[in-house]
């Protein structure tokens, strides 16, 4: 009898701890938030060695794609898709420019340039160029070359935009990066030249689009003057951290009738477990 009392006490007691820990719950829950990191460019070792046979024929370097790509099966990947559907047939007249900013430093303005123009690349009959315009902190590199010429290049010492252009391994898809660094970036981006430059892409292939990263509003002139250029603008927020005033603060420093979005970066949807499961379910298939 003793054992069997032993026993009902000691479950007796852990109902009540049971219990009393319920009344206690988490207020803060864990998230996941993907390490930050800078999309590169990588350039395969056997191209590294006929680097001089490629710049005597004048071609443009052919690049790998950049890091920070998400799968193209992923989630993520089809709400790109959905960003481009909603450019180009909503939109009456879509753009042939568009400028992605944010309005602070690190809310993922240069991931949504590189696959927003992933996503363009692969629509029939359309071509898409990525430009690196954050002459401050650039985003795009190329690895294990140094400093290649871009943006810099072509705006301050005439640099041929046969140069700069660089073919990606995705099809369709070009890439400037931003060159050698600067101590004047507001003058070379607001420079005559800078207009120049789009209006060559533009009317080289009246197919090709461009997306451009640009430094953040709050912080840089850039953005203001990259605005007046382009066709369209869209405004990387990231979720639940970006006071509202400082917002506001960075659309009135831009050319707010072109503003064709607002894309919030990291918003937590919690989806449920069977829209997970079915999600990868049919498009894994």
């Amino acid at each position: 009898m003793s054992r069997i009392y032993r026993a009902l006490e000691k479950a007796e007691e852990e109902k009540r701890q049971k219990v009393k820990e319920n009344l206690y719950p988490k207020v803060f829950e864990e998230r996941t938030v993907l390490k930050k990191e800078e999309p590169t460019l990588k350039i395969p070792e056997e191209k590294i060695t006929n680097i001089g046979k490629i710049k005597e024929l004048d071609l443009p370097l052919k690049e790998e794609t950049p890091a920070l790509v998400v799968p193209p099966d992923s989630f993520a990947a089809e709400e790109f898709r959905k960003l481009k559907t909603q450019i180009f047939h909503r939109l009456s007249s879509p753009p042939h420019s568009i400028l992605v900013t944010s309005a602070t430093p690190g809310e993922g303005k240069t991931m949504v340039s590189v696959n927003l123009a992933i996503a363009i690349s692969q629509e029939i009959q359309r071509k898409a160029i990525l430009i690196d315009g954050d002459l401050r902190r650039p985003s795009i590199r190329l690895t294990k070359r140094g400093n290649s010429k871009g943006l810099s290049n072509y705006l301050s010492d005439g640099t041929p935009l046969s140069e700069i252009l660089i073919k990606s391994e995705v099809e369709n898809l070009r890439i400037i990066t931003a060159g050698d660094p600067t101590n004047k970036p507001s003058e070379l981006i607001g420079s005559k030249r800078m207009g120049e430059l789009f209006k060559s892409l533009k009317e080289s292939e009246d197919s090709s689009y461009i997306v451009i990263d640009s430094s953040p509003i709050v912080s840089t002139t850039e953005p203001a003057l990259l605005s007046k250029m382009v066709d369209g603008i869209i405004l990387v927020v990231i979720a639940d951290r970006i006071p509202r005033e400082t917002i506001h603060r960075a659309i009135k420093s831009i050319d707010r009738q072109k503003i064709i979005g607002v894309v919030f970066n990291q918003i937590d949807m919690k989806p449920s477990h069977y829209y997970t499961k079915n999600y990868y379910k049919y498009y894994r298939k």
